[in-house]
C-alpha cells in the first residue's frame, strides 16, 4: 500500500459498504483486502494462504475471521470467488476490467494461472443466446495437473 495519509478508493468503498449493512471497518477486515490489493489482480489465494501471509507479516487475524471476511468481501462484489470442484475455493481481487477471464487449475496443488479467451466468451453468449438468456458473464475452469505436480 502506498504510504500516503490518504484512504484507498477500495478502502472507502469497503467502508461505506460496510456502513449500509451496519458493519464496522475492522482491522481484520482491512488487512485482508489490503493484502489482495498488494498481490494484485491474477493473484488466487485461499483461505489458509490468507491467514498464512498475513501471520508471516505478523498479523493476527484468526483463521474464523479470514473465512467470513473472505465471504464478506466476496459478497460485497471486492473480491471474486473461484469455487474448484475439489471443494476448494480460491479469492482473487474484483477489478472491473479484469472480469471476463478463465482460469487453468492444479488438481493437485491448487496453483491457478488465468488466461483470456474470446472463442469461450463467444460460446457463452451464443449459449446464453440459444435458450433465451442474457448473459451476465462467463467463466471457465479447466481441471489440469501442473508441471511441478507431473513430475
Amino acid at each position: 500500500m502506498t504510504s500516503s495519509s490518504a484512504p484507498a478508493a477500495t478502502d472507502i468503498t469497503l467502508q461505506q459498504g460496510l456502513h449500509q449493512d451496519g458493519r464496522r471497518l475492522t482491522p481484520q477486515r482491512k488487512r485482508v483486502l489490503e493484502l489482495f490489493e498488494r498481490c494484485g489482480s491474477g493473484c488466487h489465494l485461499s483461505a489458509e494462504e490468507v491467514h498464512q501471509q498475513l501471520a508471516a507479516l505478523e498479523m493476527k487475524v484468526s483463521l474464523a475471521t479470514v473465512y467470513r471476511t473472505l465471504r464478506l468481501l466476496a459478497d460485497m462484489g471486492l473480491l471474486q470467488e473461484l469455487e474448484l470442484s475439489e471443494g476448494g475455493r480460491r479469492f482473487e481481487l474484483a477489478v472491473d476490467d479484469h472480469r471476463q477471464h478463465h482460469h487453468v487449475v492444479c488438481i493437485r496443488c491448487g496453483r491457478t494461472e488465468e488466461f483470456e479467451s474470446e472463442p469461450v466468451l463467444a460460446a457463452g453468449a451464443a449459449a446464453a443466446a440459444n435458450v433465451g438468456f442474457q448473459l451476465i458473464e462467463s467463466s471457465l475452469n479447466v481441471r489440469a495437473i501442473c508441471p511441478k505436480c507431473q513430475g
